[in-house]
């Protein structure tokens, strides 16, 4: 089997209403999406950003692709790692991870198996948590308890909450808030998006343990590892990130300095289904559980392949209304807080060409 083309379209779509965490404000958002054609008729479905530079970085690796085997994706893989030629974080790691998984998807079909089970298979079932608590234009502390008191309506056994847009003493009253509304039984997940300076961090997880608060998410920048362990050792909130860290290199210094017993690699981000294995497997090793953040679709299959899997990240159609429709098979939420692992073969990535096509650019 050979790879005969990579081709690429791009999709962006309005928000209905734009959201915002603790730095940062989505208006819009939208995909890559990519398709591995082979000579022998399997195709391998992916999708990436659309940021400029990325889509340049794909562009360039798609030509070290051609030729090549496909279900060779360990050769693949180190031939378009090149730190010095390409970069070794950041946008590059990106395309490369997204072109990874089509690979993934490929083996997967060929093997008549869902990724999943292809690459591992632990359990049939996974725990999610719903990803929520966005700061938005007119959004309070009752639309907020609103919000937060529907997904635990939808079966959900742990949310998550922004914070680090707001004084501290606003935010930690928004965390009260949602505590009283989900209750004593759901896990309170907060997330700052690297908003916070180390002691600044430290002062706000005092203020909200009383809160029963499940994890800190990102109180820093990443590469302020000695700041994660500060935090980590001043609250008794665990502190947990990853989600803007590259390659198992980079993961061996934040399981190592970070002090963050939950890992959030992002396989979208990290190097693929082939390098998040890797770090799943040192996470293990280390005794730290995986908790990956972002794309729920194939997140799913990468959780439920590995036995120190903890948490799902899961968005719901208030953070993304396209999120129920640009799959041909979305990822549906079951009544106990839970998602099913996808039995048919590969990873679950076709788009829905048709019902996506007005938001083609």
């Amino acid at each position: 089997m050979k790879i005969t083309d990579v081709k690429f379209d791009f999709y962006e779509w309005e928000r209905p209403t734009p959201l915002s965490n603790g730095l940062h404000t989505y208006a819009n958002s939208g995909n890559t999406v990519i398709r591995v054609e082979t000579d022998e008729g399997v195709v391998g479905h992916a999708i990436g950003g659309t940021r400029e530079n990325e889509q340049a970085s794909r562009e360039m690796m798609r030509d070290l692709m051609i030729g090549e085997n496909p279900l060779m994706t360990e050769r693949i893989w180190s031939r378009l790692y090149s730190p010095k030629r390409r970069g070794r974080r950041g946008m590059e790691t990106r395309a490369q991870s997204s072109l990874d998984i089509a690979l993934w998807d490929i083996k997967a079909k060929v093997a008549g198996l869902p990724l999943a089970t292809m690459i591992g298979g632990f359990t049939e079932r996974v725990n999610i948590y719903i990803a929520g608590g966005y700061y938005a234009e007119g959004k309070g502390l009752k639309e907020l308890a609103a919000e937060m008191e529907a997904y635990v309506g939808y079966g959900a056994k742990a949310v998550k909450m922004k914070i680090g847009a707001l004084p501290m003493a606003e935010d930690a009253e928004r965390v009260r808030v949602v505590r009283e509304a989900i209750g004593p039984d759901v896990k309170l997940l907060m997330d700052a998006n690297c908003a916070y300076r180390a002691y600044e961090a430290i002062q706000f997880a005092r203020m909200v343990e009383p809160y029963d608060v499940f994890w800190f998410e990102e109180p820093v920048q990443p590469d302020d590892i000695d700041g994660y362990a500060a935090i980590a050792a001043r609250t008794t909130i665990p502190i947990v990130g990853g989600e803007n860290e590259y390659t198992k290199y980079g993961f061996r210094d934040f399981i190592h300095g970070s002090g963050a017993p939950i890992i959030q690699a992002d396989g979208t981000n990290c190097g693929g289904v082939t390098e998040f294995m890797k770090i799943a497997a040192y996470a293990d090793a280390h005794g730290r559980d995986m908790a990956p953040h972002g794309e729920q679709q194939i997140h799913i299959h990468l959780l439920s392949a590995i036995p120190n899997g903890l948490l799902l990240e899961f968005y719901p159609v208030e953070y993304d209304p396209m999120r129920a429709q640009k799959y041909q098979t979305p990822l549906l939420l079951n009544d106990d807080g839970t998602v099913s692992v996808p039995t048919a073969p590969g990873a679950g990535l076709e788009w829905n060409t048709k019902q996506m096509e007005r938001y083609r650019l």
